[in-house]
C-alpha cells in the first residue's frame, strides 16, 4: 500500500496553530513571533508525523533553490573531501543542498557555474578553485554570494582561509627542535594562494632559527603525488641535499616518499619529512608521515554559514585558527651525524 503524504495541513491540525505558522518555522523565519513551547512543539510534530517540505513549491514560494554550489579544483585531492564534508553538514542543517563540483574534472568551469546562479538554480557559490585572470573577474562582477575558500583575492573582501602561515612555521620549528639546520621545502604551485602563504610561513621560521635557505632548497610542484615525486627528484640531485623537507600538501608528500625510496634514501633516517594536512592515509604510509592538522571541515562549515548569513555586499574577511596541530608519526627523527672527514 502507498503511504498517504503528511501536508503541512496536517503538521498545523497537529500541532494546533495556522500553517502559516508552520511554514515559518520551517523557514526559521526571523520575524515570526510565538512563544518558544509553540515553536518546539512545531517542530516535533513536524519530526514525529515525518514531513518533509515540497522543495519545489517552497522554491516557488521564496524565489530560493535552496541550493548552495562548491566548486573546487580536482575530487582526487583528499584535502576538498575534508572541506566538503564541513560545508555539507552546514547546508543540511540550514535546510539546504549542496550541489559539489569539480572545475578540473567536468572541464566546465566557472562560466557554468556563474550561469547556473543566474538561472536561480543555486543561491550562492563556494569557490575554491585556483584559476586566475578572466574566471576570477566574473565572481567580482556576479549578482549572486559568493565566497572564496581557503584563497583570497587581490582587492576582494569575500575570503574564509586557514592560517597557513602558522601551519607551516609548527613544521619547520619542530624540525629545527629535532636539530635539522638544512630544512627544505618542497612548495605549492607557485600560482597558488595558499602556496604563497605557506611558503611565506616557511621562510618566516627559517629567518627566525637564523638559519639560510639554500639555494635550489625551494621548489614548487603542483598538489599531486606525481608533482611531489618529481620535486623531490630535483632536491636529491643538488650538490648538498637537505637533511629535512617541509611539504606544503599531504598529496605532494606521497609521491615524494615514493622518490625517496626508489632513489634508496631511507625516511627518516636520510631525510625527516612532514606534510600540511593530516589524512586517514598519512598513518598508513611506510613510515607513518607526520603532519600538520589543519581544521578543513571547520573551514568548510564556516565558509557556508557566512555564505548564507552574510549579504551579497558585506566583507567576508574570515581565518579560521583552530584546530592546527602537529601530529608525531614514524617520518621525522633527529638528523644523521655525518662521520667527520
Amino acid at each position: 500500500m502507498r503511504s498517504v503524504k503528511v501536508t503541512l495541513n496536517d503538521v498545523a491540525l497537529q500541532a494546533g496553530v495556522d500553517r502559516s505558522v508552520v511554514s515559518r518555522v520551517i523557514n526559521d523565519d526571523p520575524k515570526l513571533n510565538v512563544r518558544p513551547e509553540t515553536r518546539r512543539r512545531v517542530k516535533d510534530t513536524i519530526e514525529k508525523l515525518g514531513y518533509r517540505p515540497n522543495a519545489a513549491a517552497r522554491s516557488l514560494r521564496t524565489n530560493r533553490a535552496y541550493m548552495f554550489g562548491l566548486l573546487i579544483p580536482d575530487f582526487a585531492n583528499p584535502v576538498y573531501a575534508e572541506i566538503i564534508k564541513g560545508a555539507e553538514a552546514a547546508a543540511g542543517a540550514l535546510g539546504y543542498g549542496l550541489m559539489t563540483a569539480s572545475s578540473s574534472g567536468v572541464r566546465l568551469g566557472l562560466s557554468h557555474y556563474l550561469d547556473l546562479l543566474g538561472q536561480g538554480r543555486v543561491d550562492g557559490l563556494l569557490f575554491a578553485g585556483e584559476e586566475s585572470g578572466h574566471e576570477l573577474a566574473q565572481l567580482r562582477t556576479a549578482e549572486v554570494p559568493w565566497v572564496l575558500v581557503n584563497r583570497t583575492l587581490a582587492g576582494s573582501q569575500r575570503y574564509v582561509v586557514l592560517d597557513d602561515e602558522r601551519g607551516s612555521r609548527l613544521a619547520v620549528d619542530h624540525l629545527v627542535s629535532l636539530g635539522h639546520r638544512r630544512i627544505a621545502h618542497l612548495a605549492g604551485p607557485e600560482g597558488a594562494d595558499t602556496g604563497r602563504r605557506r611558503r611565506a610561513g616557511y621562510l618566516s621560521a627559517m629567518r627566525d632559527a637564523n638559519l639560510p635557505v639554500e639555494d635550489g632548497f625551494v621548489v614548487h610542484a603542483d598538489y599531486t603525488p606525481s608533482g611531489g615525486a618529481v620535486a623531490l627528484e630535483r632536491l636529491l640531485a643538488g650538490p648538498r641535499p637537505p637533511t629535512a623537507v617541509f611539504v606544503a600538501n599531504v598529496a605532494s608528500a606521497v609521491g615524494a616518499l615514493h622518490t625517496a625510496h626508489a632513489h634508496g634514501v631511507s625516511v627518516p633516517r636520510d631525510l625527516s619529512m612532514v606534510a600540511v594536512h593530516d589524512m586517514p592515509l598519512a598513518s598508513h604510509l611506510v613510515p607513518g608521515l607526520t603532519t600538520v592538522r589543519m581544521p578543513l571541515e571547520e573551514l568548510g562549515r564556516r565558509a557556508l554559514e557566512l555564505l548564507a548569513r552574510r549579504g551579497p555586499e558585506e566583507a567576508i574577511t574570515e581565518v579560521v585558527t583552530d584546530p592546527v596541530e602537529l601530529v608525531l608519526r614514524q617520518s621525522t627523527t633527529t638528523p644523521r651525524v655525518e662521520p667527520a672527514r
